[in-house]
């Protein structure tokens, strides 16, 4: 190989890996604020505020929660959902997630996998979920969570 095209392929492969590099840092800038969100769900909801924990959904009447008595559609009916099962803060317990799959589905979705678990002095309950989160108007927000 000549010299001319070894410092072309140098250039082409720096050019290449900066672009890799700015993707992933894309991608996990979008991680880190989905989980930020989830973060901040949890902290919520340990501190008893079902208000603050659903900043994290879309405040729109087309948010769909699915759960074991079916499905709600709506911020302020899901919100009356969670405070007519977590009327108190013992029913409501301690709250952990585990998330168990991340996946960009688009610059504008991520699918969300994971376990919660409410320990709590009424009775431990869990389950699995997933999320599907959207970017509107640069924030990411749950707009479909089905949880059992």
């Amino acid at each position: 190989m000549d010299k001319k095209k070894s410092e072309l392929l140098k250039i082409f492969s720096v050019i290449f890996f900066i672009l890799v590099s700015l993707n992933i840092s894309a991608q996990n800038k979008d991680e880190i604020a989905i989980r930020n969100i989830l973060d901040e769900q949890t902290q919520a909801w340990n501190d008893g505020n079902l208000e603050k924990f659903m900043k994290g959904y879309w405040n729109n009447d087309s948010l769909m929660f699915i759960g074991s008595a079916g499905i709600i559609y709506g911020y302020q009916q899901t919100l009356e959902r969670y405070k007519h099962t977590y009327s108190d803060t013992a029913k409501m317990g301690k709250l952990t997630f585990h998330i168990i799959t991340v996946k960009k589905l688009s610059e504008e979705y991520y699918y969300i996998v994971g376990q919660w678990f409410l320990k709590r002095s009424v009775g431990d309950v869990g389950g699995y979920y997933n999320l599907l989160f959207r970017k509107i108007k640069g924030e990411w927000k749950i707009i479909a969570d089905h949880s059992s």
